[in-house]
């Protein structure tokens, strides 16, 4: 009995695992701001955290659209993959 619980729980945890390890792009921009804000503290560092969290990222090149859509596409083929890689390339240069 206690191990069927415990295989239990393992298959649980090991299932939500990859879910629980994503990071948001707001997770990731919150962990970056507070590595840059440093040593300031108080105001300082509240005027710092707006601005930062507050920026707007930077355009992606062509190339780092091509690599992300060419990663996103992993698995498809052929007409499928073709017009994936269209809608990605020219959704992704409008951002």
């Amino acid at each position: 009995m206690k191990n069927t619980i415990i295989a239990a729980v393992l298959a649980s945890v090991l299932a939500s695992g990859p879910a629980l390890a994503a990071e948001t792009a707001q997770q990731s921009k919150m962990k970056t701001c507070n590595q840059d804000a440093g040593e300031r503290k108080g105001d300082e560092r509240k005027a710092f955290m707006k601005e930062c969290l507050s920026a707007k990222p930077a355009k992606a090149t062509p190339q780092e659209r091509m690599k992300a859509c060419n990663a996103e596409a992993t698995g498809k083929t052929g007409d499928e993959r073709k017009a994936f890689m269209k809608e990605c390339l020219s959704a992704k240069a409008g951002s």
